[in-house]
């Protein structure tokens, strides 16, 4: 497979930014985020005939341009450039816009996907580029990917500082229904995030990168992809259910296994007892708090449920694993999320949280796990006006350091779920190789048959 890249441009938004909105403040918690994008992929089938494929194809590509720029006067920061780590300049210079053709048929590639080619379907370089989204990057990067069958490829890469999961997911509803010319305009709330933690210096940066120091491992990781049906997630789910957790989530049920397996894997490559371990799952703050803010708010509105797992009280039950999860979310309470909005006292929390994790990290042989949920946004449904995507996809990572992370993703289906995982490679090869995992999850499936 190659692709060839026809165009760069920058779209810029269709109505000019007022001079007072021009530097967009970010809030604290966007410091929180260590990983400088949130890069993402649609794939749509061509289903049109192929009589009027070309002149389509043109018609579909200058509604796609239009249609982004008037999305950007809403959402005018991301039409800006990132400035410094507490602001983004919104002079309008737009978003970093590639058009390419790809010399195979969708359905080609997604026979057997090469999770490492995803990146060419990006604009960015995750790979290569050692310093990302600093200053001066654009803030907003889309590629159009055009396949000989007519089927397209659309990839996302919006800094992380502005977006979490939710707000990617506004807009791109937002895009997708101005493609569709949908009367009801989704307009964002661009400064919950900062009035609610305003950030004026870097204090949280710092102490967070701290803790992500700790977490990090040096070795050769290895992205794999685990689906797992509606029938697998139902019997994890049932053994996931205590006295402590009656209804387990399809999230937790999945996430309590995946740990479960990966500390077994670690154990078996260490050859030793059972290894401290340190699962986080990011929690959406927007539905915690009371009155809980609007979906459409933008930026991180995240913390992290920390959850540890010691030799002493090791039990790998799913129900014991679930509970643990359980415990640790649950302290996100509304009383919880008011106490994070106080400065001073919030400050404090914050900042004991991620020192807390760092002691745990620190300690010799603990293995860490970081998870995050895509579930629940909606992705399927980003439709730009000629059907929903047949596949969303993230891409696969590969570096000598890094940190063990799992991306959930709900299957198009909506009933199954996608694990993608980044592991140690010999972890990873442990994990594949073990019956007991594979009764439940199969492995790197075509996206077409699940």
């Amino acid at each position: 497979m190659e692709v060839h890249i026809i165009s760069r441009e920058n779209i810029k938004p269709s109505s000019p930014t007022p001079q007072h909105l021009k530097i967009f403040k970010l809030s604290l918690l966007d410091q929180l985020i260590c990983c400088p994008y949130a890069p993402i992929v649609f794939f749509y089938a061509m289903n049109d005939s192929t009589a009027s494929h070309d002149l389509d194809i043109q018609e579909r590509l200058a509604l796609l341009k239009t249609s982004l720029s008037e999305t950007l006067t809403r959402f005018y920061p991301f039409a800006g450039k990132m400035k410094d780590d507490l602001s983004i300049e919104c002079n309008d210079e737009g978003a970093y816009y590639v058009e390419t053709r790809v010399n195979c048929c969708v359905e080609e590639f997604l026979s057997q996907p090469d999770l490492m080619l995803l990146h060419e379907f990006l604009p960015c370089d995750l790979i290569n580029t050692k310093e990302l989204a600093t200053a001066g990057a654009c803030v907003t990067n889309i590629q159009i990917n055009v396949f000989d069958c007519g089927g397209i490829a659309v990839g996302v890469c919006i800094s992380h500082r502005i977006v979490d999961g939710a707000a990617l997911s506004t807009f791109l509803k937002a895009w997708t229904s101005t493609v569709r010319g949908c009367d009801k305009k989704i307009y964002p709330n661009l400064f919950a995030n900062s009035q609610l933690f305003p950030a004026n210096d870097l204090w949280l940066r710092d102490t967070a990168m701290a803790t992500w120091g700790c977490l990090f491992i040096k070795g050769n990781c290895i992205t794999r992809r685990f689906v797992f049906d509606a029938s697998a997630i139902t019997t994890l789910k049932n053994q996931s259910t205590s006295s402590t957790v009656k209804n387990p989530t399809r999230v937790e049920a999945v996430s309590a296994f995946i740990w479960k397996y990966t500390m077994a894997a670690s154990k078996d490559k260490n050859g030793s007892s059972s290894r401290p371990s340190l699962l986080t799952h990011l929690v959406n703050l927007r539905t915690r708090m009371v009155p809980p803010i609007s979906d459409y708010s933008t930026g991180n509105l995240l913390w992290l449920a920390a959850a540890e797992c010691s030799p002493n009280t090791y039990n790998p039950e799913l129900h014991n694993l679930a509970a643990k999860m359980r415990r640790a979310i649950s302290k996100f309470d509304g009383d919880f999320v008011k106490t994070l909005t106080s400065t001073q006292q919030g400050n404090a929390v914050m900042s004991e949280s991620l020192k807390e994790m760092a002691e745990f990290g620190a300690k010799d042989e603990v293995d860490y796990f970081g998870f995050s949920s895509w579930c629940k946004f909606g992705f399927y449904e980003n439709d730009f006006g000629w059907g929903k995507p047949v596949w969303v996809s993230s891409v696969g990572l590969s570096s000598q350091v890094f940190m063990n992370l799992v991306i959930l993703v709900e299957t198009k289906s909506g009933d199954g779920m996608e694990a993608w995982l980044t592991l140690d490679e010999k972890d990873m090869n442990i994990l594949v190789s073990n019956p007991e995992f594979l009764r439940f999850a199969s492995v790197d499936p075509s996206p077409l048959l699940i």
